[in-house]
């Protein structure tokens, strides 16, 4: 192990778990591309992912200011070094650019000129996603073999932290895929039913109009109430659509936006008991488990009290209505927020326990 090797990589462990704390594919690589340039002694630094048509997909760069960037373009092509990087697994360093025969001799304009050089590939198991290109070695003439074996080290990490990313933006993506067509399939129910309901008032008001006046002001003062009702149910279902603002609001500001909306629509009481705390990274993913466990609560059980609490990282929602049976599969095939609430928990790595039984209320308890 060359000398000095543990600062470097206690170094690396720093990089690698302000990586870990990023979700978005933009952030990790972004992160990771400040890391190489820190830990190389590079002035300039980019990191590239091939589009797999001749281009970069995503192409970020470090210390070059915003102005710079905007002088030299669109994103570069993979010719050159920059492709001869995504084309081999094997590391490449010099401390002359210029004189190497890939090197295409030309710079876009506003390009600054750039002489020492270290490109290391990305590489999964699937092949090269990627590469750190570093040039400018600050207070030298050439990058080392030592900054090569620490960039070697974060690529390996960079490439765990890349996929672990692309994992994570897919399932947020089917995540709201899937929540979108619940609350579809929910504003589709509400709306039919309801609309279905509007047009029979209506064709009775209008029956009875010249026979039973007194009958078809009954049929209209229906009409109306149906009309309201339905405009408080789309409220509600427009609400879950709009995202809410965790970051400003927390966790519990959310829930308490939440539930005052539901207390107006319902008009059931809901009680709060709410500990407040610094913003996490799940939140969101907590909150909608709360919604569902409200929403099956306030529609599904005729309930006439209902508590929610968050304390300690355990959400728990309560009601005093009808209950069910959470084993019976005929009911999970029509409750659906069943199986996502607990999809949601094992994302969070938590654990979801449903307590009910015809008669008897029903607590729904998220440990996350």
């Amino acid at each position: 192990m060359p000398e000095g090797l543990h600062p470097a990589l206690r170094a690396v462990s720093d990089a690698v778990l302000a990586v870990a704390s990023q979700r978005s594919v933009e952030d990790v690589l972004q992160q990771l591309v400040h890391c190489a340039r820190e830990l190389a002694g590079a002035r300039y630094a980019a990191l590239g992912t091939p589009d797999g048509a001749g281009g970069f997909s995503r192409f970020l760069v470090s210390g070059m200011t915003d102005e710079l960037i905007a002088a030299m373009g669109p994103l570069p092509r993979t010719h050159g070094m920059l492709g001869a990087m995504l084309a081999s697994a094997e590391p490449f360093r010099t401390d002359d650019i210029h004189t190497d025969p890939r090197f295409r001799g030309w710079w876009p304009r506003g390009h600054p000129d750039m002489r020492s050089f270290l490109g290391v590939p990305i590489v999964a198991p699937e092949g090269v996603i990627g590469a750190f290109y570093l040039t400018e070695k600050e207070g030298a003439d050439q990058f080392s073999a030592h900054d090569r074996e620490l960039i070697e080290l974060l690529a390996a990490h960079a490439a765990i932290a890349i996929t672990n990313a692309r994992l994570y933006e897919r399932s947020r993506e089917l995540s709201v895929v899937s929540e979108r067509n619940r609350l579809a399939l929910e504003l589709h129910d509400a709306v039919s039913q309801k609309l279905f309901s509007l047009v029979l008032s209506a064709e009775s008001a209008s029956t009875l109009l010249d026979r039973d006046p007194a009958a078809a002001r009954a049929q209209l003062d229906r009409l109306a109430q149906l009309a309201r009702e339905s405009l408080d149910e789309l409220r509600s279902l427009l609400f879950e659509l709009r995202p809410p603002d965790l970051e400003r609001d927390g966790l519990a500001g959310a829930l308490r936006k939440h539930v005052e909306l539901l207390r107006r629509l319902h008009g059931v009481d809901i009680e709060l008991d709410l500990e407040d705390r610094p913003a996490a990274r799940l939140d969101g993913e907590i909150l909608r488990v709360a919604q569902e466990a409200l929403q099956n609560a306030l529609r599904h059980s005729g309930a006439h009290h209902v508590a929610v609490r968050l304390h300690d990282g355990v959400l728990e929602v309560s009601d005093d209505g009808a209950g069910f049976d959470p084993t019976d599969p005929a009911l999970r095939s029509r409750r659906l927020g069943l199986t996502s609430m607990e999809e949601r928990a094992r994302r969070l790595g938590g654990r979801l326990d449903i307590e009910s039984a015809p008669g008897t209320g029903t607590t729904v308890r998220l440990h996350a």
